[in-house]
């Protein structure tokens, strides 16, 4: 809980904080980075960083989770932090790393606002920042503990599969001789390669299988140069290198977008590569047998696009209260819709939780539909890919 006077002096500073802020989180990035380059190269998404996502994204949770102390002094943000929470701990980030991040993040808001911050203001904001590092860190503690000490395992790549052209699924088995860790259908794991310059990047994938298949997966995307942003660097080492028989170095499962309640109806809602959690969802529900309703809709460019398309359909046809609802943007086939997901005729049972993974501006629509079909704002839970600029904005 926020202090009354540094309460006091939030509300007052954030509008010009909040003005600020993403030249702020730039300049923190650069102080960070050139102090501290080993973090770039081998930590931090330098696509994201290149892209100015990841800089967004901080801002936007700062922002965030700053309103939320002022407007709502006796609750916490816990799916909030529990998000950025989860992807903290697949990184393996460590406690000392918010001191070093604190240390540059008020030298970026000294250099910004100059002498705005006076004392009273630096204490306030202070405080602001290890309510949310020490909330985090107390998270990640027990994200650990569940999981035991971060580590990378090598797992071997048992079968490579061409899903469309531009996606794979690279099924995989621990290499050592111990057993795989548990997940939860909506997971994902840290993927970390070596690529040629000698960077040590990472990246997350859903798993895509159900939890109680023998042999794991991921399916990813090959990620192209959209001239906003570079090519996927993991992306396209995966898809130009990896084959069957090839280690990779995988972290233990980690993620919050998880079924809650399986016995409500449920809906989940898919577009382009984020079927992946979903394809998990699906085959976890089938193999648990699972007799409530399910509504399974999923987005697409064409069905030339759509990956684990056949495993959506089988896990379908084995539920026994499911159906399948497909858009596609080109090429439909009899039985699938044009254009963009629209759900008017779509019966959303009263009690439905869903569940969202696609690009921002599908999650954006579907939610708005849901919520106007009486859908609570509690029951609609969503996974983003890379940085949540969904954060601070919603």
């Amino acid at each position: 809980m926020l202090s009354e006077q540094s309460a006091a002096t939030v509300r007052a500073t954030l509008p010009a904080v909040g003005a600020a802020i993403n030249e702020i989180t730039t300049r923190f990035y650069d102080g960070l980075f050139t102090a501290h380059p080993v973090l770039l190269r081998d930590l931090f998404n330098r696509g994201n960083q290149a892209a100015k996502s990841q800089q967004q994204a901080l801002a936007g949770s700062i922002a965030a989770f700053a309103t939320y102390l002022v407007d709502r002094p006796d609750e916490r943000p816990d799916a909030m932090l529990a998000r950025i929470a989860h992807k903290h701990a697949s990184l393996g980030v460590q406690p000392d790393q918010y001191d070093i991040v604190h240390e540059h993040l008020f030298a970026a808001i000294v250099e910004v606002l100059g002498e705005a911050v006076t004392p009273e203001v630096a204490a306030a904001w202070d405080e602001v920042y290890w309510l949310m590092a020490n909330a985090l860190i107390a998270i990640e503690k027990r994200l650990y503990e569940e999981q035991g000490a971060h580590e990378w395992r090598e797992w071997e790549v048992v079968e490579r599969i061409e899903e469309t052209a531009d996606v794979a699924t690279f099924r995989i088995r621990p290499a050592d001789e111990r057993p795989a860790p548990a997940f939860k259908a909506g997971q994902y794991v840290s993927v970390q390669v070596e690529l040629a310059d000698g960077a040590h990047q990472i990246r997350q994938y859903s798993l895509s299988s159900a939890p109680g298949a023998g042999v794991r997966q991921i399916t990813v995307k090959r990620v192209a140069e959209d001239g906003s942003a570079p090519e996927g660097e993991v992306s396209n080492h995966l898809h130009a290198h990896v084959r069957a028989g090839d280690v990779l170095r995988v972290s233990a499962p980690f993620g919050d977008l998880v079924i809650e309640d399986a016995d409500a109806p449920l809906l989940l809602a898919s577009a382009g590569i984020g079927v992946t959690p979903v394809a998990a969802m699906l085959g976890y529900l089938a193999e648990s047998g699972h007799k409530g309703a399910v509504t399974v809709v999923h987005a697409d460019r064409s069905p030339a696009t759509h990956a684990l398309r056949a495993g959506q359909e089988a896990a379908v046809a084995e539920l026994a209260d499911a159906s399948l609802h497909l858009w596609y943007e080109a090429d439909a086939p009899e039985g699938a819709h044009s254009g963009l997901v629209d759900l008017g005729e779509v019966t959303v049972a009263p009690g439905t939780h869903a569940y969202l993974c696609g690009p921002l501006p599908f999650m954006r629509a579907v939610r708005a539909q849901l919520l106007a079909k009486g859908l609570p704002a509690s029951a609609v839970h969503y996974e983003v890919f890379g940085p949540d600029l969904w954060l601070g904005q919603d």
